[in-house]
């Protein structure tokens, strides 16, 4: 046992290694642009950038209209199939892990073929319009991970019951599913919500494709012209998507005993 305890204790800590003696490395590197001493000079650099300012709040509003309308998605669609489709829920957990599947290359190829066809060209022709199609991309990669985290919320709760509760009360669809279905699997619905909001964050290939102000760009310009304010960006990255997953164990950690709400 106490073997088994050591060889544990060591293969944590190897993987620990592997991740965090970069990131020190990292933010080290990121400490040195004033030679001589540690500074904070190139953090003032990056948040002095109006370029940054601008594309981290892009970036911010797209992530919040992505999983706004991720979760007015997905919710409805896993609450239906459980609740009167359950033989087409193969299909449709097949649907969602395609963006994982089929490989990055392919779904950008698929996109470029998509973008320029004349088909949409009233939303490629407008900021608008090539927002939402931005938006539709980010759904499109987030939609594994939101979808498994609703679906593992509503396996939690009682649908059936809950619904035939509202019903005999009185409630319509709406109200059943804003004011029964909505509050019980919030906290699937902000697990999947942090995760969409670190993709959507650190995201290049769609916004760059379609020539977006986002964060993602703009991390790779610096990095291809500054030496020092990279780093510091990488580590603002990763400090993004740790805050994600924290808030992730957080809202399970307290959602986890909490009662169903009729």
């Amino acid at each position: 046992m106490k073997a088994q305890r050591l060889g544990a204790w060591i293969a944590i800590a190897i993987g620990a290694g592997y991740f965090v003696i970069p990131l020190l490395g990292t933010l080290e590197f990121s400490l040195r642009m004033r030679r001589g001493q540690y500074s904070f000079d190139a953090y003032q650099s990056v948040f002095s950038d109006i370029q940054f300012r601008e594309t981290f709040g892009y970036s911010m509003l797209m992530a919040l209209l992505t999983i706004i309308f991720g979760m007015l998605l997905v919710v409805p669609t896993a609450y239906w199939v459980r609740l009167r489709l359950p033989q087409v829920r193969p299909v449709v957990e097949f649907i969602t892990l395609l963006p994982l599947v089929i490989p990055a290359i392919v779904i950008v190829f698929g996109y470029l073929r998509l973008y320029n066809s004349s088909s949409i060209l009233p939303l490629t022709g407008s900021t608008s319009g090539t927002n939402a199609l931005l938006m539709f991309s980010y759904m499109t990669l987030s939609l594994p991970y939101m979808y498994r985290a609703v679906d593992t919320a509503m396996r939690a709760i009682d649908v059936r019951t809950l619904t035939e509760a509202a019903e005999s009360l009185g409630a319509k669809w709406p109200t059943i599913l804003f004011r029964c279905i909505f509050p019980n699997v919030m906290s699937g619905v902000l697990s999947g919500s942090f995760i969409t909001f670190a993709i959507v964050m650190g995201e290049f290939t769609m916004a760059a494709l379609l020539n977006r102000p986002a964060f993602g760009p703009y991390l790779q310009l610096v990095g291809a012209n500054k030496a020092y304010e990279p780093s510091a960006l990488a580590v603002i990255a990763f400090a993004i998507t740790w805050l994600s997953m924290g808030l992730i164990q957080l809202v399970s950690r307290f959602q986890k005993s909490a009662p169903a709400k009729a």
